[in-house]
């Protein structure tokens, strides 16, 4: 039998173990979420909210290269549901889908994708000193896990130089 880390619940770990394997326990291992337990008081709901529901994009670079933020971040494999902060696709908008109106952060995004985020590290971005972070095309110098994350927020957070411009999003229909 595997041992599971302290963090993931053992009825987590074995259903995940028996249907999907060492991929599923080194996931759980790695600090993804696991399967429906909240994160940061945000559930994973059989469907999407209705009440509150807007769209933010968040662009990561690394010395000039484009690092793509995954789809299905919020959507786990194990559990049938979707957490309020998810993506669909790996084009980088996040979407805020919940059942109650209040406010979300970028930080509470990473949590949920299981990825960290400080001042020097974006999940798969990592600088030696700080990153460089905009906000609706100004430069932000705070806490990034602070970040609102309101409708049609541009986010962009760099490991730089050199720093990059990234395409503009079309807001349409969404």
């Amino acid at each position: 039998m595997h041992a599971f880390p302290d963090r993931i619940p053992r009825a987590f770990g074995l259903v995940c173990a028996a249907f999907l394997g060492f991929a599923c326990w080194a996931a759980a291992a790695a600090g993804v979420p696991p399967a429906g337990q909240p994160v940061d008081g945000i559930r994973c709901d059989q469907m999407e909210g209705a009440v509150f529901h807007i769209h933010q994009h968040l662009a990561l670079y690394d010395r000039g290269k484009s690092v793509a933020v995954p789809s299905d971040v919020g959507r786990p494999l194990v559990g049938g549901c979707l957490y309020w902060l998810h993506t669909h696709s790996p084009d980088g908008i996040i979407h805020v889908e919940s059942p109650v109106f209040r406010s979300f952060t970028l930080g509470q995004f990473f949590d949920i994708w299981g990825e960290p985020l400080t001042n020097s590290v974006a999940g798969p971005v990592h600088a030696k000193g700080k990153l460089t972070v905009f906000v609706d095309g100004h430069r932000y110098d705070g806490n990034p896990r602070a970040i609102e994350l309101a409708q049609h927020t541009e986010i962009v957070i760099e490991n730089a130089p050199p720093l990059v411009a990234p395409p503009a999003v079309d807001w349409q229909g969404q």
